[in-house]
C-alpha cells in the first residue's frame, strides 16, 4: 500500500519523531492516538509487551490497574520489571519502566487488583477509550467484559501461555472510514463521466504526452460506437480483449500511455456503484433512524445516501484520487485539479446535509468537521463497521463454537487449544490455583473434568485431547517471553487499529501456537 509522504521537509520534533507511522495512519491518524487513554489490567508479560507497541507510538496516556508486588518470578520473563522493584508495587514498577520509553506519554497507576476495582468502583473504566487486560480467571473476564460491553468500552484481552498465545477483541460496533483495502480500485468514472471531466475528455487532443485515462476514453467511445453506443464499458474476457487491440492497432512507436491504457482495461472500469458492504450501512437501522445520540459515522453515512440516492443518480461522490500516469506536468495537473475540483463539490453536497440533519436533532452545528465529511466521501466505497460479540456469549449454547466441532472431535485443532485455555480460566476460578503448579497428572484429571462439563453444557458431545490438557498442565502457568512479546505485538496492532478507526481490525479472535508456528482468525 502506497503511503502519504510528508508534506514538508521541515517537520516539527514531533512529525520527525513519528514520521513512520504518520506515513502509516496519516496526521489526523496520529491525532487520535495522542488524545487516547487506555487501562493495562494486570502486570503481566504479554500485557506490558502490548503496552510497549502504544507507549512507543505515542498513546496520548495510560493506566495500569495491578494490586500484586514485585517478586522474583515476575524477572525472568518480564522485561519492564527489575530486581529493585522486587517487593513493592507491580503496578508502579510497569508504570514508571514504561514511561521511559517515551516521556511524552502520561503514564499513571493504581496499586489495586481488578476484582476489588470492580466490587467497589466499577465506572472506573468508563472513562477510558480502551482496556487491556491478560491471564484472568473466568469469573473476574466476565465481569470485566459485561462491565466494558454495558459502558461500550472496546477490551482486548491476551493470553500467553507456554508455547500458546491468544487475542480476543470485543467490540460492541466499530465503525471504519478508512480501510486500506490492498488493492484499490481507482474511480475515475469513464463509462459515465460527470460534465467536467466529459467536456475536458472530449476538447483535449489525444497524444503521447497525455494520460493515459485520455487515451482510454478516446477508444472507449470508438467501441461503445461499434457495439452500439450506450455508457456501458466492456465487462468479460473477449470484449476487454477486442478494447485493447483497437487501441494497440493505433499505435505508431512506442507510446508509454497508450501501453498503460492497455494494462489499464482490466481496472479501469465498474467503479463509483455502491458496493453490497456499503448498501448493507445504508439499509441498516442506524443509519435510517437519527436520534440524538447516534455516532457521528450514521449521521454522515444518511448525508451519504442522500446524496447518493437523490442527488447524484446512484454514483458515489467522487473520490478526486488518480494514479499515478506517464504525461507532461501541465496536463496531469490539469486532469487532477477537474477529478479535485468535483470531489470538493460532492463532498460539499454531503457536509450541508450533514447540518441539514444536526440541525433537525437538535444537536451542535460543529458535531462533524468538514474534513471529516471530505475523507468519507474519499473513502466512501470502502466503509465499514462491525458489530461484535461479548465474550461471554462464548459460554452460552448458541455460541459459534458450535459450527467449528467437526466429527464431534477437538483434537489437534487450534481451536482446541483456545477452548482448553477457557478450560484453565475456570480452573482458575473454581480450584484457586494453577493447573499443573504442584502435581501436574492429577490437575490434569481435574482440568479434563472441567473441560468436559463446560462442552455438556455448550450441547456439545465432543472430546478434547488429553495431549493438549497435559500441555495446558505441564506449563504451570508460565509465560515464555518470545511467545508474550508476538503476542502483545500483534495485540498492540489491533488496538492501534481500534483507536485510529483506520485498517480493519481481527474479527474477532487470533490463536496462535508456537509449537507448530501455526495461526488462526477465528469469529466467536
Amino acid at each position: 500500500m502506497s503511503s502519504p509522504a510528508p508534506k514538508s521537509p521541515e517537520l516539527s520534533d514531533k512529525s520527525k519523531k513519528y514520521d513512520r507511522q504518520i506515513r502509516l495512519w496519516g496526521e489526523h491518524g496520529q491525532a487520535l492516538l495522542e488524545a487516547a487513554t487506555i487501562c493495562l489490567v494486570n502486570v503481566t508479560a504479554v500485557g506490558c509487551e502490548t503496552a510497549k507497541g502504544l507507549v512507543l507510538p505515542g498513546i496520548g496516556g495510560f493506566m495500569v490497574a495491578d494490586g500484586s508486588t514485585v517478586t522474583e518470578m515476575d524477572l525472568g520473563n518480564n522485561f519492564f520489571l527489575n530486581a529493585s522493584y522486587i517487593g513493592k508495587s507491580k503496578a508502579l514498577a510497569c508504570m514508571q519502566l514504561l514511561q521511559e520509553l517515551n516521556p511524552d506519554v502520561n503514564g499513571e497507576y493504581v496499586d489495586e487488583s481488578i476484582d476489588y476495582i470492580l466490587a467497589n468502583r466499577p465506572s472506573f473504566f468508563e472513562s477510558f477509550d480502551l482496556v487491556i487486560a491478560s491471564n484472568l480467571n473466568e469469573q473476574t473476564l466476565l465481569l470485566l467484559s459485561n462491565r466494558l460491553w454495558v459502558s461500550n468500552v472496546p477490551l482486548v484481552y491476551c493470553r500467553s501461555l507456554g508455547m500458546l498465545g491468544t487475542i480476543r477483541i470485543q467490540l460492541k460496533e466499530h465503525c471504519i472510514i478508512e480501510a486500506h483495502p490492498d488493492n484499490r480500485q481507482f474511480d475515475l468514472r469513464l463509462e459515465q463521466p460527470f460534465e467536467a471531466l466529459r467536456e475536458h475528455l472530449e476538447s483535449t487532443e489525444v497524444t503521447s504526452k497525455v494520460p493515459w485515462l485520455l487515451v482510454l476514453y478516446k477508444y472507449l467511445k470508438a467501441w461503445q460506437s461499434k457495439n452500439g453506443g450506450g455508457c456501458q464499458a466492456p465487462s468479460n474476457y473477449r470484449e476487454k480483449t477486442e478494447l485493447r487491440e483497437v487501441i494497440r492497432a493505433d499505435m505508431t512507436a512506442d507510446e508509454e500511455n497508450y501501453e498503460e491504457a492497455i494494462k489499464a482495461v482490466n481496472t479501469a472500469f465498474g467503479a463509483g456503484l455502491v458496493p453490497l458492504s456499503l448498501k448493507e450501512i445504508f439499509d441498516d437501522d442506524a443509519c435510517e433512524q437519527l436520534h440524538k445520540k447516534s455516532d457521528a459515522f450514521w449521521i454522515m453515512a444518511k448525508a451519504l445516501k442522500h446524496f447518493v440516492v437523490q442527488e447524484n443518480k446512484g454514483y458515489l461522490p467522487v473520490p478526486g484520487v488518480l494514479p499515478d500516469m506517464t504525461a507532461n506536468t501541465d496536463s496531469y495537473i490539469a486532469l487532477q485539479h477537474i477529478y479535485r475540483q468535483q470531489a470538493a463539490q460532492d463532498a460539499d453536497h454531503v457536509y450541508h446535509k450533514c447540518q441539514d440533519y444536526l440541525k433537525a436533532l437538535a444537536l451542535p452545528m460543529d458535531s462533524i468537521d468538514e474534513r471529516i465529511v471530505r475523507l468519507l466521501c474519499r473513502e466512501a466505497a470502502g466503509l465499514i463497521v462491525l458489530r461484535g460479540t461479548r465474550i461471554s456469549d462464548e459460554y452460552e449454547k448458541s455460541c459459534r463454537l458450535q459450527s467449528l466441532v467437526e466429527d464431534n472431535e477437538l483434537q489437534g485443532s487450534l481451536t482446541a487449544y483456545n477452548f482448553a485455555l477457557r478450560a484453565y480460566e475456570r480452573f482458575l476460578t473454581e480450584c484457586g490455583n494453577i493447573p499443573g503448579d504442584c502435581t501436574v497428572e492429577q490437575d490434569i484429571g481435574r482440568l479434563k473434568s472441567i473441560a468436559s462439563k463446560m462442552l455438556v453444557d455448550l450441547g456439545l458431545h465432543a472430546t478434547i485431547s488429553d495431549d493438549i490438557l497435559h500441555e495446558i498442565c505441564r506449563f504451570g502457568g508460565a509465560e515464555l517471553h518470545a511467545v508474550s512479546a508476538f503476542i502483545g505485538g500483534c495485540a498492540a496492532q489491533e488496538v492501534i487499529k481500534i483507536l485510529t478507526k483506520q485498517y480493519k481490525p481481527i474479527d474477532n479472535t487470533f490463536i496462535y501456537n508456537a509449537i507448530s508456528t501455526e495461526s488462526v482468525t477465528l469469529r466467536l
